[in-house]
């Protein structure tokens, strides 16, 4: 489907929308609050077994309380994954082996937004460490659980903040001369596109059953935004403009799902400045399609995390 498609349908895509989802496995990155745990109740509710991969057992399990009360019959499991941490990775990703023949659907929801400047336990800048290069390891280390399963996909959450101060500099990919929170956190949004539409270029020319797309839930109301300087001055005001979570996670999930949806495609909401409504298709960057920057910042993520892919 088409935007030009899109618009002449006044059909609003929502939860109800999604098929039947037994029988599929979903891992979801961060799923214990906000955007994740949404995608994982929406997921679960319609039949999938859904891993939650989060930093804290404790917050996971209730989680996966939340989610039974609302389903009570849903098909959750934890699994411990902190993706500041490529020690925690590689046990994650081993783990998932361990327990699973096969994987449907990887939703790389996880991320942290606008923090001051810290590193990773690898020394990486933690705003690209985490939102980038700990997706692009944990999704190499687990690619081979989804490259034979029909259907499966790799969705990886982006924003609208990938337009903004973004541009990567490969010579100081750490931001060790100047940091600046707001283009750190551009930087790893568009990192998440570049990795996305090079992911799919790779998959298609290994001829894999694998698809790669990203999305991005507008201007939701969840904890990501507790680093925004002067936050709490603003919250009465950004929380009327925000949209709820269970909206937000819409795009993720029409690209994770729709029958129509094809790689290297990219899911907003359809309201104004994509800040809140109903995913459709959407624009991202002419930086982020930039084919040479796709594919050296794909060789730097792998020297820096060591992690190669199967494809």
């Amino acid at each position: 489907m088409t935007r030009r498609d899109e618009k002449k349908s006044d059909k609003k895509w929502t939860v109800d929308d999604i098929a039947d989802q037994t029988g599929r496995v979903a891992i979801v990155t961060g799923a214990n609050t906000g955007l994740g745990l949404e995608t994982a109740r929406a997921l679960a509710g319609s039949g999938a077994l859904v891993v939650l991969a989060v930093r804290s057992l404790d917050k996971g399990q209730e989680a996966i309380e939340a989610i039974r009360s609302h389903h009570g019959g849903a098909s959750l499991e934890l699994l411990t994954l902190d993706l500041a941490s490529l020690d925690s990775i590689r046990s994650a990703a081993a783990e998932l082996g361990e327990r699973f023949e096969r994987i449907d659907l990887l939703i790389n929801n996880a991320g942290v937004m606008y923090t001051p400047r810290s590193k990773t336990a690898d020394g990486f800048e933690m705003q690209l460490g985490t939102n980038h290069l700990g997706h692009f390891a944990f999704t190499g280390l687990v690619l081979d659980r989804l490259l034979g399963v029909a259907g499966s996909r790799v969705v990886t959450v982006s924003s609208v903040g990938h337009r903004i101060l973004s541009k990567i500099d490969f010579d100081d990919l750490g931001a060790e001369r100047r940091y600046n929170r707001v283009a750190a956190y551009g930087r790893s949004k568009l990192a998440n596109l570049l990795f996305t539409y090079e992911l799919e270029r790779r998959l298609r020319s290994a001829g894999a059953e694998t698809m790669a797309l990203a999305a991005h839930p507008g201007g939701s109301d969840t904890e990501l935004g507790r680093h925004i300087p002067g936050g709490r001055l603003f919250e009465p005001m950004l929380r009327v403009m925000a949209q709820s979570a269970a909206m937000g996670v819409l795009p993720t999930l029409r690209a994770a799902v729709d029958p129509d949806a094809h790689g290297g495609q990219y899911y907003g909401p359809d309201g104004f400045q994509e800040t809140r409504g109903h995913p459709v298709l959407v624009s991202s960057s002419d930086r982020s399609h930039d084919a040479p920057t796709q594919q050296r910042l794909w060789t730097a993520s792998e020297t820096l995390t060591t992690v190669h892919f199967p494809v």
